[in-house]
């Protein structure tokens, strides 16, 4: 199992890992960076599940949130709005506070 590494209020930037079979990361939050606002525990890889693969590690799920207004630049989006969305743990990398999106 692997271990925890992110904890709420951590943030963390959505990799480009170029993965060519199904994902569960939408292409839209790559290279963004969210807050963490929840470890949700640990589950297989779907990834993995998705070609037959039903057994490995099992990887940590995060619960992410976005600003709105930094992934879809639109005047009408207000700044308190936020999306939320679980991403597995591969997915994601430590953010450098600096430039970030949150």
């Amino acid at each position: 199992m692997n271990r925890v590494r992110f904890s709420v209020g951590d943030k963390a930037l959505v990799a480009d890992l170029r993965k060519p079979d199904h994902v569960r990361t939408p292409d839209y939050l790559i290279g963004h960076t969210g807050e963490v606002i929840q470890f949700c525990g640990y589950f297989l890889n779907p990834e993995d599940l998705s070609v037959g693969r039903t057994s490995g590690p099992m990887v940590p799920l995060y619960r992410i949130q976005f600003r709105m207004e930094t992934l879809w630049r639109a005047p009408q989006r207000h700044p308190d709005d936020r999306l939320c969305i679980e991403i597995y743990d591969h997915w994601l990398i430590p953010a450098i506070e600096t430039g970030s999106d949150f």
